[in-house]
């Protein structure tokens, strides 16, 4: 059987971020992609306009259509939008017989908010306790864990703090320290150091939905998951050294960047 992702994020309509980077990086794994839409943004490389959030109903006759045909073998979360989303995805969550990656995203690279302090503490108390991986950059490992994350050390007492909040695993994404694009995936009680060179351009957009889609679509092939995320940082790194240097703000990546094996 082909190996299916399901990703519940948002739109971006320049194609960088959301649902629709998330699909281009399902299809460029082999993997067929499905999706289920949370929200809407207005939205180019340059600014965020506009948000507007799916009823919470909509949103699970979404998924419940998806799930009661083709079961995914992987699924992933971008920006949710709201307490009441989150809380209804963490209901379904609960029966998931498949590994759920949560990006938990609060903030759009243009520094546009995506999500307020109540849909937080529904993500952390709710959605949390189900997700098998969450993956967090520097801001949202902060949010998250209730401390300053801002180097190599704060990061991985950042992994620990989050992952007494529920998920199995934690992915603590280094992108904006000062050096190195270094990351650290807690699993298990061990941690795993994933650095990578820093490369300097504005060229990021979607970086985090890109590099969850990928970590998702790996595991949907049946990696294991320190392979699947080292497999999934090369996968963002390349895309981010490729960039088709797109629009006039934080462009895109390489979403035809080789995935690899």
């Amino acid at each position: 059987m082909m190996p299916v992702a399901l990703t519940l994020a948002g739109s971006d309509p320049s194609g960088g971020a959301g649902i629709q980077a998330d699909l281009k990086t399902f299809h460029q794994h082999g993997v067929y992609g499905m999706a289920v839409l949370t929200l809407l943004t207005v939205q180019n490389t340059r600014t965020v306009e506009a948000v507007e959030i799916l009823r919470p109903e909509l949103v699970l006759a979404q998924l419940d259509a998806v799930l009661e045909d083709i079961p995914p073998h992987a699924a992933k979360t971008g920006a949710l939008g709201c307490a009441a989303v989150i809380e209804a995805i963490a209901r379904r969550a609960e029966g998931f017989g498949f590994p759920l990656i949560v990006d938990p995203v609060m903030i759009s690279k243009h520094g546009a908010a995506l999500i307020d302090s109540e849909a937080v503490e529904t993500l952390i108390t709710k959605l949390l306790p189900h997700t098998y991986l969450v993956t967090p950059n520097l801001h949202e490992a902060a949010a998250l864990a209730e401390m300053e994350v801002v180097d190599e050390a704060s990061m991985e007492r950042a992994c620990v703090a989050i992952s007494r909040l529920g998920p199995k695993h934690v992915l603590v994404k280094g992108g904006h320290l000062k050096d190195e694009a270094l990351d650290l995936l807690w699993s298990e009680g061990e941690v795993y150091r994933l650095p990578s060179d820093r490369l300097d351009t504005p060229n990021t957009h979607g970086t985090g939905c890109v590099y969850s889609a990928a970590i998702t679509a790996r595991l949907a092939k049946g990696r294991a998951l320190v392979d699947a995320v080292r497999g999934a940082k090369q996968f963002v790194t390349e895309a981010i050294r490729t960039n088709p240097g797109l629009g006039r703000g934080y462009g895109p990546t390489n979403l035809h960047a080789p995935a690899g094996a």
